[in-house]
């Protein structure tokens, strides 16, 4: 199974999370989440990680999606991954957004592992654009 790790700080993975039970299917068991939240320092944090891992299997892989590159999250998810012997078996990805994650809860189980990121964030970086509204000038005569 490939499963999905959202990281963040305060509750940004929580909330991708639940968004992605509204899109995806409620309950799915591939989709896990955690976060740093305000007060709580890095050895809470890697209690959480490992809890959300304890489920990955030897066969498993894992897709990582936190929200910075470098900021506690991921570089606490990162260390412990490594003590858990995941991260040969792991893609990280920083700089989450939804349409990146829900791309990658799509197509996770048909693309290659080794593929997904040249696949995930050019549609991400594409679905990042201003949204404008034109008002008419009829429209402001009302």
């Amino acid at each position: 199974m490939k499963y999905i790790l959202l990281v963040s700080h305060g509750t940004m993975a929580q909330g991708v999370h639940s968004v992605l039970d509204m899109l995806a299917g409620e309950g799915r068991k591939d989709i896990l989440s955690t976060s740093l939240k305000n007060g709580m320092g890095a050895d809470e944090l890697a209690e959480n990680v490992r809890k959300c891992v304890s489920v990955v299997k030897e066969e498993d892989e894992l897709l990582v999606f936190a929200d910075m590159i470098g900021g506690s999250p991921l570089t606490t998810t990162a260390k412990v991954l490594a003590e858990q012997g995941l991260l040969n078996r792991t893609t990280m990805i920083g700089g989450m957004n939804l349409p990146l994650v829900v791309s990658a809860v799509v197509s996770k189980d048909s693309v290659d592992r080794a593929q997904i990121v040249d696949m995930l964030v050019p549609e991400a970086r594409e679905a990042l654009h201003e949204f404008t509204v034109t008002v008419s000038e009829e429209e402001d005569e009302i």
